[in-house]
């Protein structure tokens, strides 16, 4: 099971027991938090594509900890000009971990499931009494 979810302005694909940098989240280290967000959910082949979101799921995750990102240098050049600027800049991140994603409606699902079967014994049933009584006009 994946989610397409989106965290703190971006789109990551997730699933369970992932860990995932993120832009700093406002949240301290070894809090829980939930992503309501969700774009598209995969269930083994069932996939949920939302209009923008997926309504009733989420995605739960772990704030682990928060850090600096690797140093990006910045360098602007003129040819020809003499100009010339260096700067440098580290990106302030957020490593989560994700420890679950829920469905919308996971509860009901099972419950229609159940109920499916029993309408399908009553659809069978005049069935087969109505070929009963087509053998027996044909034998009289």
């Amino acid at each position: 099971m994946y989610a397409i979810v989106e965290i703190a302005g971006q789109q990551f694909k997730v699933s369970k027991d992932l860990k995932v940098y993120v832009h700093r989240l406002a949240d301290k280290e070894g809090d829980a938090i939930s992503f309501a967000k969700v774009l598209l959910l995969d269930d083994n082949g069932t996939i949920t594509l939302g209009a923008p979101a997926v309504e009733g799921a989420s995605v739960e995750a772990k704030v682990l900890q928060h850090l600096k990102g690797d140093k990006v240098i910045v360098f602007k050049k003129k040819r020809r000009k003499g100009y010339k600027k260096r700067n440098g800049h580290r990106q302030y991140l957020t490593q989560i971990q994700i420890s679950g994603i829920t469905a919308p409606g996971a509860k009901k699902a099972a419950a229609k499931k159940e109920a499916a079967p029993a309408t399908e014994e009553t659809v069978e049933a005049p069935k087969k009494k109505v070929a009963k009584a087509k053998k027996e006009e044909t034998q009289e």
